[in-house]
């Protein structure tokens, strides 16, 4: 019994913390309060998205090994889905077409997020997170664009992040300011 913590997990504990990590930062209230992402299975995904998104962006420019981290990360996160799918019920023949879908959803957020993000345009940035997070409803607006504006500030955080600490299972991202709370910054 002792010896299983003197062999090598091949770094899946690190992977399974830097997915909680993420899983955790994603499920802070002020998303669901002050943010107003709906407090639904829905709502909470697109926030584990958002969350996963931004440590890919930040993986992107390293090199080849290094970007290994962000697919290792994805796999626990596809685990993860695959296993809450079958927590609600979803049966065995559904999965595989659920999980497709899950793919599907994080492929497109990507997409939608990487050009806006990486140009600073928190206008088309907005307008995406309104789409994907919110639903296109339009209520949301600022919410959306406050969600858009943190993402902006959370890519600029995690960019100053050393790699080793990421390797390590570390996700250090400050806790979100209310959307009331931010202070524009200057041009």
């Amino acid at each position: 019994m002792i010896l299983r913590f003197f062999r090598r997990n091949g770094g899946d504990e690190t992977i399974q913390r830097l997915y909680g990590a993420i899983v955790a930062h994603s499920r802070q209230p002020v998303f669901y309060t002050d943010y107003g992402v709906p407090d639904t299975i829905a709502g909470r995904f697109e926030m584990i998205l958002v969350h996963a998104f931004l440590l890919f962006h930040r993986l992107k420019h390293e090199s080849e090994a290094r970007r290994a981290l962000g697919q290792r990360v994805f796999d626990a996160f596809c685990t993860d889905m695959d296993a809450n799918l079958r927590e609600m019920g979803v049966g065995d023949l559904t999965v595989p077409k659920k999980m497709k879908k899950v793919a599907e959803a994080f492929y497109g957020r990507v997409g939608a997020y990487e050009a806006p993000l990486e140009a600073g345009d928190l206008d088309a940035l907005g307008e995406a997170v309104l789409r994907n997070v919110y639903g296109s409803n339009e209520a949301h607006g600022l919410q959306a664009r406050a969600l858009a504006d943190y993402m902006i500030g959370a890519a600029a955080a995690l960019r100053a992040i050393p790699f080793a600490a990421l390797a390590v299972g570390d996700f250090p991202l400050a806790p979100p300011a209310a959307p009331g709370t931010m202070e524009t910054q200057p041009s």
